[in-house]
């Protein structure tokens, strides 16, 4: 980061006690930290938990977890129960954190999240946002999640811990 957010003026480094060395903005006289957007994804577990749903979108032939943006203000499970409601018209319970990791080509930090379907019904899938969805058992999705993916390591640590 190099410049102030709000005014524009370059930042210099200026020791912040207890952080370290932090941009700051003398035009503003205030620290900048760093701003970088905030996501979810899914690993969406099948009503009896013994399937996990993989999709595929815009038009690329890999498997991946439901994922989307969370919108300001919102909670990261109320953006984990409207993402997975906006992209498969499932409803869902039993959110329980799994893992985070920041996604550098994006800037972004992936929260990612377990969580177990009402329903196992795809009739409502919203095509405009997903191509393809299917349920696979655990062995299956371990062998058709997109491989060297954050969603291939967010689901390893999950089938890990389960």
């Amino acid at each position: 980061m190099k410049y102030c957010y709000s005014c524009g003026t370059e930042l210099i480094i200026r020791p912040l006690e207890g952080e370290g060395e932090i941009p700051y903005c003398e035009k503003c006289a205030k620290f900048v930290f760093p701003i970088y957007s905030t996501a979810v994804s899914m690993i969406v577990q099948s009503p009896d938990n013994s399937r996990i749903l993989l999709i595929q979108q815009y038009s690329k032939p890999h498997n991946i977890l439901v994922a989307g943006y969370i919108n300001k203000g919102e909670g990261a499970e109320d953006a984990v129960r409207r993402e997975i409601m906006e992209e498969t018209g499932l409803r869902v319970h039993d959110i329980t954190f799994n893992k985070s990791e920041y996604f550098p080509p994006s800037e972004t930090l992936m929260l990612n999240f377990s969580c177990t379907a009402e329903s196992d019904d795809l009739s409502g899938i919203n095509n405009r946002e997903i191509d393809l969805a299917q349920w696979f058992t655990r062995e299956q999705a371990k062998c058709a999640i997109k491989p060297d993916s954050l969603a291939q390591k967010f689901l390893l640590h999950f089938l890990e811990k389960s």
